[in-house]
């Protein structure tokens, strides 16, 4: 597996965006380190080229008759190496050289199935997944879809748009199994690229909240609602973990908007005082309060015995956090016995292709659209922590209404996926 060919630009015109794509996509191809024919391409726009997504699919693939299939979605923004495009016309395209036995590209109409059935041999282990938030029980459908992998790990998001929600999912010369007349691009359900296990990759998840109050256990709910933490009314502890006067209404009523949850598994200690929540937390919104009942409603079915803190959305911890993936993912992939001299390489590592010895051969990066880099202090920021973390990989990503790892849906996250070559 070599390096993926990668390209990203904006226009106001969708085909000059194009264009410009294709040239640094061939001009990667030409390069030796760089696959010079890589059969799968993942397609990323933002919201300005959802009405033109069916042109636009159609002219890429015409002018990489090498690429024979194509997976994406749309995001009110997009992501590539060292940069992100917000609120703007752009596209990135990533094309990964991964042999074709090894991928199936699924849809609504051509859904994956599990190893064995329907007469195929291919065996899913993972999948790239990419979802309309509009879908009815989307986060059951992420999770249903899990259990078709061998791993039950799926990584991807759900699209964003303020327009046209679009996805792209196309096999071959268009005629995907079940596909019948299908163009490729889609509005609804699921789609994207499941993986055998013979791609290896390593996926991370950052969440940049930080704890404002101690750990609670949910000791009484009702569905939405948790009625008791720590056998105490709900609202009475969001009151006091928050310093605020529910006689000041608009002061308090500002704060709560502010505020998110954090929840983990029962007995579970995920949740930490820096920020560096685990895979198993779960952010989400306070939807409610209930004067009569002290209590308060959030945006996620709880249980008894569950883990809560609450949280707010902080740049520092986010950073930190999001450096400390980056951090796991580059030891993960550093070989077991290094020179002083290959250490001393890696560290210092500018080169325009990361040395061999880092096994990256190109990333995928689904970040929530209310990140991006004004949360990180500047433009592109959270891109430019990656690459520092990663070093100058392929990559290629979108800003989501929604993350997707694991078997879960998560909000205010990033979801860093690299896919690695051979040791």
């Amino acid at each position: 597996m070599k390096l993926f060919p990668y390209g990203h630009a904006t226009h106001p015109q969708w085909r000059m965006a194009a264009g410009l794509v294709l040239a640094q996509l061939r001009a990667h191809m030409a390069l030796p380190e760089y696959a010079s024919a890589p059969p799968l391409g993942l397609l990323y726009i933002t919201d300005h080229y959802a009405p033109y997504a069916q042109e636009l699919l159609g002219y890429v693939s015409a002018e990489l008759p090498e690429v024979t299939d194509w997976a994406g979605t749309v995001g009110v923004g997009v992501a590539a190496n060292n940069v992100e495009y917000f609120d703007e016309p752009a596209l990135s395209v990533m094309l990964c050289d991964i042999s074709p036995e090894h991928y199936r590209v699924f849809s609504g109409v051509a859904p994956l199935v599990q190893g064995g059935q329907g007469g195929s041999h291919f065996v899913p282990h993972t999948a790239l997944l990419h979802a309309d938030a509009q879908t009815p029980d989307v986060p059951e459908l992420i999770a249903e879809l899990a259990q078709r992998t061998v791993s039950g790990y799926v990584f991807g998001g759900l699209a964003s748009s303020r327009q046209q929600v679009v996805q792209f999912a196309l096999r071959g010369d268009g005629n995907m199994a079940g596909q019948g007349k299908a163009d490729g691009v889609f509005s609804g359900g699921l789609s994207g690229v499941a993986f055998d296990a013979e791609v290896a990759m390593v996926s991370r998840v950052t969440q940049g909240c930080l704890p404002i109050g101690p750990l609670h256990t949910i000791t009484g709910m009702d569905n939405h609602v948790v009625l008791s933490l720590d056998d105490e009314p709900a609202l009475d502890v969001l009151v006091r973990d928050l310093h605020i006067d529910l006689e000041q209404r608009q002061q308090a009523l500002t704060k709560v908007r502010a505020t998110l949850v954090g929840l983990a598994p029962a007995h579970d200690v995920a949740i930490k005082r820096t920020g560096e929540f685990g895979d198993a937390v779960l952010v989400r919104h306070i939807i409610g309060l209930d004067p009569s009942l002290r209590a308060v409603a959030v945006a996620q079915p709880v249980e008894e015995g569950m883990r809560l803190t609450f949280c707010e959305r902080n740049m520092a911890a986010a950073r930190a956090d999001l450096m400390r993936i980056g951090a796991e993912i580059r030891e993960a992939l550093e070989p077991e016995d290094m020179t002083a001299e290959l250490a001393g390489v890696l560290s210092g590592e500018t080169s325009a292709s990361p040395h061999p010895a880092r096994r990256m051969a190109g990333a995928v990066y689904v970040s929530c659209a209310g990140r991006g880099g004004p949360h990180f202090g500047g433009p592109s920021a959270e891109l430019q922590i990656v690459r520092r973390a990663l070093g100058d990989v392929p990559l290629v990503g979108f800003f989501a209404g929604g993350e997707i790892a694991h078997q879960n849906l998560y909000g205010y996250t990033g979801v860093l996926t690299v896919f690695t070559t051979e040791a």
